[in-house]
């Protein structure tokens, strides 16, 4: 099945790259000479800024590309597992950008181009102040397992963590792990190098620090994935993308992004507890 699936977007690339009239392709997907609709899933609230660079840098692919496109967000907001199931059915939208999965490989069309380095797979704690003394004496991974941690539940995190003995409490929206730690539900909230900086602006104020000493790193591959009844999508995309990183914009886009906040999180200080993914 894997095999004859890539035989048959080989095949479907092809077409749309030379231009033959009549691509088997469902109308749904592109009328002759219309844009690309390029609709990504919208943030979970007005205070999200998760997506921003991942935002610019599609916007930017997009361009590149030379392709005529409509962007946007769509209109309800939806957690990851119901981004899947609209890419899979091609209804709503049309493009995230994923943690790399096995699963997601077979049921969507990716590109196979890694977007921010694999900084998601770099974690800080989110941590109560409170407990600042407790985790400075983590040196460990055992003693870490002693502590459980919060992850929204349909996150590719969630499985990695406890696939490597550390024990998670799930929550139902990202919006509520911040919440849900103050009120002691958990004990961190392993958070992404870069976006942790930004959540400790919007929720410090609950009492909750960036434990200064401790890092979880493991592999995180981003990628942009599409329908696979959406081939034109994908080709845009994956040509956009060559373009950008030739030209080093992608690059400076995410030193932009990123860099001020990577610099911050002092990583060559920490004790770094290398994970499996």
């Amino acid at each position: 099945m894997q095999k004859d699936y890539h035989l048959e977007r080989r095949r479907a690339l092809g077409r749309i790259a030379v231009g033959v009239a009549g691509l088997a392709v469902p109308a749904v997907v592109r009328a002759a000479d219309a844009p690309l609709q390029v609709i990504y899933p919208p943030a979970s609230s007005a205070s999200d800024a998760r997506a921003s660079y991942y935002l610019e840098l599609l916007a930017m692919v997009m361009r590149k590309s030379g392709v005529p496109f409509e962007m946007r967000a769509y209109d309800n907001k939806m957690v990851g597992a119901r981004v899947v199931q609209a890419l899979e059915e091609n209804q709503g939208v049309t493009v995230s950008w994923i943690g790399r999965q096995d699963e997601l490989d077979e049921r969507l069309l990716p590109i196979k181009r890694e977007l921010d380095h694999g900084i998601l797979g770099m974690r800080l704690m989110l941590i109560r102040e409170r407990d600042r003394e407790a985790f400075s004496h983590i040196r460990t991974l055992d003693q870490l397992r002693a502590y459980s941690a919060g992850q929204q539940r349909d996150w590719i995190d969630t499985r990695i963590l406890r696939a490597n003995g550390l024990p998670v409490v799930p929550a139902a929206l990202y919006g509520s792990l911040f919440d849900m730690l103050a009120a002691g539900r958990f004990d961190y909230c392993p958070r992404g190098a870069v976006e942790i900086w930004d959540e400790l602006r919007q929720f410090g104020k609950l009492g909750l620090i960036v434990e200064p000493t401790l890092a979880l790193r493991y592999p995180f591959v981003t990628w942009f994935y599409v329908s696979r009844k959406n081939p034109a999508l994908a080709l845009a995309l994956e040509k956009g993308l060559q373009a950008a990183q030739a030209d080093g914009s992608m690059e400076r886009l995410f030193d932009r992004y990123n860099g001020d906040a990577l610099r911050r999180a002092r990583i060559g200080e920490r004790t770094v507890f290398d994970l499996h993914g």
